[in-house]
């Protein structure tokens, strides 16, 4: 009997359980990602650059807090590259990602940046050389097709420009949640991915910050803050789903940020979804339930070999 075929029978439940806490964490990300829209908004009008240096000048604090309670800000060997490549690709999510947030509605903006599934299957074949099968693919595109009817493209010019950043931010979003599998994988600490992204973002925002810098009423400043706290959250969150499970049994259910941005807009900012959108909604978590349960059975089907 081979050893993997040994591990499976001492623990028949380890790979179930994976996948349950990589749903989990992925879910909650997706929670704190769309607080984190809300706050954005709710900040007004301010610069990107200054809203998205404040937002990730809160994680880099918490990133080397934690750092600092470990008692090492060594990394592993070799997670360099990855963590730069993690940090560009975040960097260029987080500012698209804000820029359609001030230019449309949060349910929308949410969406296109929900296109970061799609792109972060897509990179993982070439740098985690996982491979998804044809069911994977289906119910993703599902899924998407679920959030066309949230958006109901257009051909109206004025919401173009902010639209295509949007989905410029969500292929940056799935290249940095790629990374940040990759980096988990081979052991690298979550405070010390966190840390570096925010570090290495606010280090990019800085100088756009302090050339463009608008003054700023209090509550404007604790909304980017608490937008801080939420986006720490959601890292953190997203680093552990990451870490559990491949983007392809749990990148679906990142979807779920559509539903909890759609709350936050119907309760704080008036924003009703209509008929169209309710449907989108209801495909989206469709595909999400047909997903997990294909997962339960391709993880019974491994036991069983």
């Amino acid at each position: 009997m081979s050893e993997m075929k040994e591990e499976k029978l001492k623990n028949p439940f380890k790979n179930r359980s994976s996948l349950f806490y990589g749903i989990f964490f992925i879910v909650l990300s997706a929670f704190f990602y769309s607080l984190m829209s809300l706050f954005v908004r709710l900040a007004g009008d301010l610069p990107t650059f200054q809203k998205s240096f404040f937002r990730n000048l809160v994680a880099a604090f918490v990133g080397f807090i934690l750092l600092l309670k470990s008692g090492s800000f060594k990394m592993q060997k070799g997670s360099l590259p990855a963590l730069f490549g993690r940090s560009i690709a975040g960097t260029i999510g987080i500012v698209c990602n804000f820029y359609a947030i001030d230019h449309m509605n949060i349910s929308d903006a949410s969406i296109l940046n929900k296109l970061a599934p799609f792109f972060s299957i897509i990179f993982s074949i070439f740098i985690l050389k996982e491979k998804a099968s044809w069911k994977d693919w289906l119910l993703v595109a599902v899924a998407f097709g679920g959030a066309l009817f949230v958006v109901k493209p257009s051909f109206d010019i004025s919401k173009s420009v902010p639209a295509l950043i949007g989905a410029f931010g969500g292929l940056g979003a799935g290249l940095a949640y790629t990374f940040v599998r990759y980096l988990s994988v081979r052991g690298e600490r979550s405070a010390m991915i966190v840390f570096f992204f925010s570090a290495f973002s606010c280090l990019v925002a800085l100088p756009f910050t302090i050339a463009q810098y608008e003054p700023m009423e209090f509550i404007q400043v604790l909304f980017l803050l608490l937008a801080g706290v939420a986006a720490s959250a959601a890292q953190f969150s997203v680093t552990a789903a990451y870490a559990h499970a491949p983007a392809k049994d749990i990148s679906v259910y990142d979807y779920s940020q559509v539903i909890f941005a759609a709350i936050w807009g119907f309760v704080f900012l008036s924003e009703f979804p209509d008929v169209y959108s309710i449907i989108g909604y209801v495909i989206i978590i469709g595909a999400a339930v047909v997903k997990y349960l294909l997962s339960r059975k391709q993880g019974k089907k491994a036991l069983l070999k």
